[in-house]
């Protein structure tokens, strides 16, 4: 019985040893901004031609955590796909639309087909964070 604890006494110890003990790595910074925020529906009074069809193409459905940003905030980095926190709301959000060209420094909320919500949310000033990738992360080292 002693043995058998030695046995895996001295493997646990070698496993812990062996393994590859890595920095995290930061692959994005959080950058801040205030936008104004609205919020839009998948309807065709809202939108141009196919309403559940956004600006990149992607499909918009009922329940994504998606967001459409004003032109200008594409240049700052919030382009497709683009992780988006919104300091009202607890999930993070995707940048899947463009707005029209005539709005500066705004998001839209989606909100699936829920217009009484839309309205409800109005028009409000927030604080959002994006992820920008990380031009200075350091290489991987791959030495062995």
């Amino acid at each position: 019985m002693t043995s058998r604890i030695a046995l895996v006494s001295t493997l646990g110890i070698l496993l812990i040893s062996c393994s590859e003990k890595k920095e995290p790595r930061e692959d994005h910074i959080w950058k801040t901004l205030e936008v104004t925020a609205t919020a839009f529906n998948s309807v065709p009074s809202q939108t141009d031609g196919n309403p559940t069809i956004a600006a990149w193409g992607d499909t918009l459905k009922p329940g994504m955590k998606s967001i459409a940003v004003s032109r200008d905030l594409i240049g700052l980095g919030l382009k497709h796909n683009t992780m988006v926190r919104i300091d009202t709301f607890p999930d993070i959000y995707l940048v899947k639309d463009k707005m029209h060209w005539r709005w500066r420094k705004r998001i839209d909320i989606y909100m699936g087909l829920d217009q009484k919500l839309a309205r409800q949310w109005g028009k409000q000033k927030v604080m959002i964070q994006y992820a920008v990738e990380n031009d200075s992360t350091p290489p991987e080292d791959d030495t062995p």
